[in-house]
C-alpha cells in the first residue's frame, strides 16, 4: 500500500463515525480531502459540515454538502480531521497546512474528535515536525524570540497567509515532552493567536491507516 492509499484507507473508515442527519466537522489536508470524497456519498443522509478551511469549504460545497457557519451550530457530533504527527496519548502537532486556529475551534466544539492518518504520523514524542504557531502579523519578530527562549528555533513560513490573516512561524527542534504545559506556555506569549499542539483537546479516536488496512484504536 502507497501512503496515499492508507490514508484514503483511514478517511473511508472514519464514515462509520458519521451519523445520520447530524452536522460533520471537517479538518483540512490531504487526508481530509480522501474523507470529504467519501462524505459526498452520504450526503443525502447528513445536514452537512462546519469546514475548519476555506479549501476544505471549497470541495465539500462542490460534492454539493451544505457548509454551516459554525456560529449557527450549537453542537458537532464528530469532528474529522488529519495530523501532522500523533502520540499514543493522543496528543497531536497540527497546522502544516496552516488551518489550526480554525481546527483547534472545530474540535473544541465536537463531542468527538476523529483523528485520521497513515501509520508513519504515530509517534513516542512530538516534535521531529517542527511545531507551526499562528501569530498576528506585528508581533512575529517578539513571538519569535520569545520561542528562542523556551528552546525552539522559529522559523517564518515566507509567503503564507492563513485564511484569518495572520502569519505561522514553525518551530524546530523540539522535544516536547509535556505537550499541555508547552500548549499553555506558547499560548500565553502575546501576539500568538494559538499553536499546533492539540493536547488539552486531542483526539478520542485514532484511525490510522497501515499496510493492512484501516486500524481504529481508542
Amino acid at each position: 500500500m502507497t501512503q496515499d492509499e492508507m490514508k484514503k484507507a483511514a478517511a473511508i473508515k472514519a464514515l462509520e463515525f458519521v451519523e445520520d442527519d447530524s452536522i460533520v466537522g471537517v479538518g483540512t489536508g490531504s487526508t481530509v480531502n480522501h474523507f470529504i470524497d467519501a462524505l459526498a456519498s452520504k450526503k443525502n443522509d447528513i445536514k452537512g459540515a462546519v469546514s475548519s478551511s476555506e479549501e476544505s469549504t471549497r470541495r465539500l460545497k462542490e460534492l454539493g454538502i451544505e457548509v454551516y457557519d459554525l456560529n449557527s451550530v450549537d453542537e458537532i457530533g464528530v469532528y474529522v480531521d488529519g495530523a501532522d504527527e500523533i502520540t499514543e496519548h493522543m496528543h497531536m502537532i497540527k497546522g502544516g497546512g496552516a488551518a489550526l486556529t480554525r481546527e483547534k475551534i472545530v474540535a473544541a466544539v465536537a463531542k468527538t474528535f476523529v483523528c485520521i492518518c497513515d501509520e508513519t504520523k504515530l509517534v513516542g514524542v512530538l516534535g521531529k515536525f517542527p511545531l507551526p504557531v499562528e501569530v498576528i502579523p506585528m508581533a512575529r519578530s517578539y513571538v519569535a524570540r520569545e520561542l528562542v527562549k523556551l528552546g525552539g528555533d522559529p522559523e517564518y513560513r515566507q509567503g503564507v497567509v492563513t485564511d484569518n490573516g495572520n502569519v505561522i512561524l514553525d518551530v524546530h527542534n523540539l522535544e516536547i515532552i509535556d505537550p499541555k504545559g508547552l500548549e499553555e506556555r506558547i499560548n500565553g506569549i502575546v501576539g500568538v493567536v494559538t499553536n499546533g499542539l492539540f493536547a488539552h483537546r486531542g483526539a478520542n479516536v485514532l484511525i490510522l491507516g497501515t499496510e493492512n488496512g484501516a486500524k481504529v484504536v481508542k
